[in-house]
C-alpha cells in the first residue's frame, strides 16, 4: 500500500451538500438560509461574543488584578530530582538539558527542598531555596548561586 493508494472507510465520508441547486435537491433557492434577514445575507451573521446589542458577558464581568509584565518565571525542580546525578557531578543548565530534567530555561532553574539527596554534588543554578540548600550541604555538595 502507497500514500496515494489511501482512502477513508467506506461510509466513513458524506457528499458535501450542494447549495442552491434547484428545487429537487432539497436545497434550492434560499439555500437552507430561510427568507430575508441578517443570516440569509451575503456575509451576514454576527461577530463572536455579540449578544444581540445587549452589553456582552466579557464587559459585564469585573475588571480584576493586572498582570506584571516583568515578573521572572523559574523552572522549579526539586531536589529529589537531583538523586538521578553521578556522585560529584555539577549540576548546571547543560547537565539538565541533557538528562531531560528541563526543556526550556525561561527566566532561570530553581531548585527546591522537597525529597532527599544521598549524592555530593555542585549546584550551579540561579536560586535555590533554603532547605534545599541545606540539604545538599548536608550531602556533602556545593551550592552556587549564579
Amino acid at each position: 500500500m502507497k500514500l496515494h493508494e489511501l482512502k477513508p472507510a467506506k461510509g466513513a465520508t458524506h457528499a458535501t451538500k450542494r447549495l442552491g441547486r434547484g428545487i429537487g435537491s432539497g436545497t434550492g433557492k434560499t439555500a437552507g438560509k430561510g427568507h430575508k434577514g441578517q443570516n440569509a445575507r451575503s456575509g451576514g451573521g454576527v461577530r463572536p461574543g455579540f449578544e444581540g446589542g445587549q452589553i456582552p458577558l466579557a464587559r459585564r464581568m469585573p475588571k480584576r488584578g493586572f498582570t506584571n509584565i516583568f515578573k521572572k518565571e523559574y523552572v522549579v525542580l526539586n531536589v529529589r530530582d537531583l538523586e538521578r546525578f553521578d556522585n560529584g557531578a555539577v549540576v548546571n543548565y547543560e547537565s539538565l538539558f541533557e538528562l531531560g530534567l528541563i526543556k526550556t530555561i525561561k527566566d532561570g532553574v530553581k531548585i527546591l527542598g522537597t525529597g532527599e539527596i544521598t549524592k555530593a554534588l555542585t549546584i550551579k543554578v540561579d536560586k535555590v531555596s533554603t532547605a534545599a540548600a541545606e540539604k545538599i550541604v548536608a550531602a556533602g555538595g556545593k551550592v552556587e548561586v549564579e
